[in-house]
């Protein structure tokens, strides 16, 4: 919808460029999505796989010094379906982020765009896959998607997709460490929803909310990208019950 406002928004850091581009690249994927045929299947890809994610990392989804923040990671952040209204605005609003928001900021943007983007790309290529080897996702399970997952060959941007994750949960936990931001949040809350901007509004309150809340995210990464990277070699390697890891990691 705002594509054109994307491409006429000057910008002049590399930082922009970024997310400038990602946010193109993100707008047109989503139009693909939205009338591609698979589309409901690669969001039942999109559901198994946060009910494996909770599954595999069940305590920590139970500590309550975590579950806050992943049940944002996973609803929020990693959400294909029902966040059109959101991605719309931040489409439209984009002139004002460069234009307001610190350099580096920008960059953390730019980190959660394709980080979105790379993941709900990667689902609905299991999607096509599964359709290809006469499965359909509904009913998906551990074999099937592990057969699909050995068959897109998409190593390196698995590898880039767990990067992603590390990069941006540093970055969000220092940025949510800073008083002043909650402060604003809150201060901004009423003319955010005059400009029709009250779901983009609530998503970064609920993300600054659930990061706060959260102690050591940086133990908290390094346990599930350890845990992940497990997970994506035992796929790779065939092993019989990939999701089972030892009680050390």
């Amino acid at each position: 919808m705002y594509r054109e406002r994307l491409v006429a928004t000057d910008v002049h850091t590399e930082n922009a460029h970024r997310l400038k581009r990602l946010l193109l690249e993100y707008h047109d994927f989503r139009q693909h999505k939205a009338g591609h045929p698979l589309r409901d299947e690669a969001h039942q890809v999109a559901d198994w796989q946060a009910e494996r994610l909770k599954n595999t990392h069940q305590d920590l989804y139970r500590h309550p010094g975590y579950h806050t923040g992943l049940e944002f990671l996973l609803t929020d952040l990693y959400a294909p379906a029902g966040m059109t209204r959101r991605d719309d605005n931040i489409d439209r609003v984009f002139p004002k982020m460069v234009k307001w928001l610190p350099d580096h900021l920008l960059a953390t943007f730019a980190g959660l765009v394709e980080l979105n983007l790379i993941t709900q790309s990667l689902d609905l290529e299991l999607a096509e896959i599964l359709s290809q080897q006469g499965f359909s996702a509904t009913g998906l399970d551990d074999e099937r998607y592990c057969e699909a997952y050995r068959a897109s060959k998409q190593l390196a941007i698995r590898e880039r997709q767990l990067a992603l994750v590390a990069e941006t949960g540093q970055e969000l936990d220092r940025y949510v460490r800073n008083r002043t931001l909650g402060w604003l949040l809150s201060m901004t809350r009423g003319p955010a929803e005059m400009a029709d901007l009250g779901d983009l509004h609530s998503f970064l309150h609920r993300g600054y909310s659930a990061f706060r809340k959260m102690n050591r995210v940086d133990l908290l990464i390094d346990r599930l990208l350890s845990r992940e990277q497990r997970v994506m070699d035992n796929i790779l390697a065939g092993h019989p019950t990939p999701f089972s890891l030892p009680d050390d990691l």
